[in-house]
């Protein structure tokens, strides 16, 4: 069982993936950071002098709050800010995933088409004679 489990881990597709786990993770973190340390200031800054996003609530219970943190704490909170900074990773995430797979189609597309056109093979010698035959006729 311990043997079957060993090569069922050391599979290259479980390999693969938990590779891409921790990359992703990596990415994550890199994309959350532009969106909470770059992008979200200055959309801040443009749409009301706020420069984070997770501020953004509104109080259900009435309580009165000026964080995120205090207005959990104190009842209902309806936190549009943090669902806006999630909707903006989100579509970051996908466009920088987008450009990555278009990249590698066109890395793939560009292999195909160098192994489908094959380099043009130098002329065998009766081929080589036959066109030396040729220009010395048309010349005449």
């Amino acid at each position: 069982m311990l043997k079957e489990f060993r090569e069922f881990i050391m599979r290259g597709n479980v390999v693969d993936l938990a590779i891409g786990v921790i990359i992703g993770a990596s990415f994550t973190a890199i994309v959350n950071s532009l969106v909470n340390d770059i992008i979200n200031p200055i959309l801040g800054l443009l749409f009301g002098g706020q420069a984070d996003f997770s501020n953004y609530f509104i109080p259900l219970g009435g309580q009165v709050a000026t964080t995120l943190v205090e207005a959990r704490a104190s009842g209902p909170v309806l936190a549009y800010g943090a669902f806006l900074t999630a909707v903006i990773n989100f579509f970051l995430i996908a466009f920088i995933l987008f450009l990555i797979v278009r990249f590698i189609r066109t890395i793939q597309v560009r292999s195909i088409e160098a192994q489908a056109s094959p380099a043009p093979t130098e002329p065998t010698l009766t081929e080589r004679l036959l066109i030396e035959i040729r220009d010395l006729l048309a010349e005449k």
